[in-house]
């Protein structure tokens, strides 16, 4: 049965005639006819008599009618929720984020967007692998430089940089043409190409002193004046700023960008663009200041 025939007649009935269906609706008499008329024809039966004074239902028309008129407000009313419900940010917003970016800002961010949207209820796994949105059910990924993908869209939302760091008490060589060798504190596993600073102003090569796991524990390792480290620069601005670390340079070809990105369906949910559009409200000014 056609559900649009059938809210057609329950308009017609209800306003007693086509020529108040049409006023109420705002649909044309022929419409709201034929419509009617279709019904019948699936049906079988004719559910109004048609005469000079106008529309009355038969037997058949009372009985769908009373069968039919408490579901269908029913169906209306839950179609108005359902439009309503699906304006307003609600649910579970399942976000995927980098273990670094999670350690440093994902608490407050959760904090502020669910004071914001206080239907919102968040769950969020820190991992650095590439999760498959869809397969495991995330509505948003974090993703630092994300490589060109058709199945996802979204917004950056911040930029960072590698810089090169170590304490105050570690002498920074002189620039030149000269390849330097500096004691280095890097990544486990991290490949040891030189580290090219400021366009060629300072090439360094590292040798590796301390190798750790976290970017977190080579700054503090840094801090201790272990040895020279590169490191985002949203990660020691506070260093920087009280003098514990000094900045040898900005790494070429360092440049992160941070994303937000969701499936590249046509309606994303709600939730899914109001975190979006709070994640890139987030830093205004574009560059990541994230706190230890």
């Amino acid at each position: 049965m056609d559900l649009n025939a059938l809210a057609d007649f329950a308009l017609v009935a209800t306003n007693g005639g086509l020529g108040k269906a049409s006023r109420a609706s705002g649909r044309s008499k022929a419409t709201l006819s034929r419509r009617v008329a279709e019904l019948e024809e699936q049906l079988g039966v004719r559910l109004i008599e048609r005469s000079a004074r106008g529309l009355k239902l038969t037997e058949a028309g009372e009985m769908l009618m009373a069968r039919t008129e408490g579901p269908m407000h029913d169906v209306a009313e839950a179609m108005t929720a359902a439009r309503e419900g699906l304006s307003t940010p609600r649910g579970r917003l399942r976000v995927a984020a980098p273990v670094l970016f999670s350690q440093l800002a994902i608490g407050r961010i959760c904090a502020d967007f669910c004071a914001a949207y206080p239907d919102i209820h968040f769950e969020v796994v820190a991992e650095d692998r590439l999760v498959d949105l869809v397969e495991e059910q995330f509505d948003v990924a974090i993703r630092p430089n994300p490589e060109p993908d058709s199945a996802l869209v979204g917004r950056c939302f911040a930029k960072d940089r590698l810089i090169v760091v170590a304490a105050p008490s570690i002498a920074m060589p002189g620039s030149g043409d000269e390849v330097r060798t500096v004691p280095g504190i890097v990544m486990t596993n991290a490949r040891l190409d030189p580290w090219t600073l400021d366009g060629g102003r300072l090439v360094l090569a590292p040798v590796p002193k301390l190798q750790l796991s976290s970017f977190l524990a080579i700054r503090d390792a840094a801090v201790a004046g272990a040895g020279v480290a590169r490191l985002p620069q949203s990660i020691v601005w506070n260093e920087l700023a009280r003098g514990e670390l000094v900045q040898w340079g900005t790494v070429s070809g360092g440049d992160v960008e941070l994303w937000v990105l969701h499936t590249s369906r046509r309606l994303p949910a709600p939730k899914v663009r109001a975190f979006v559009e709070f994640m890139c409200g987030r830093y205004p000014e574009g560059l990541m200041m994230l706190r230890g």
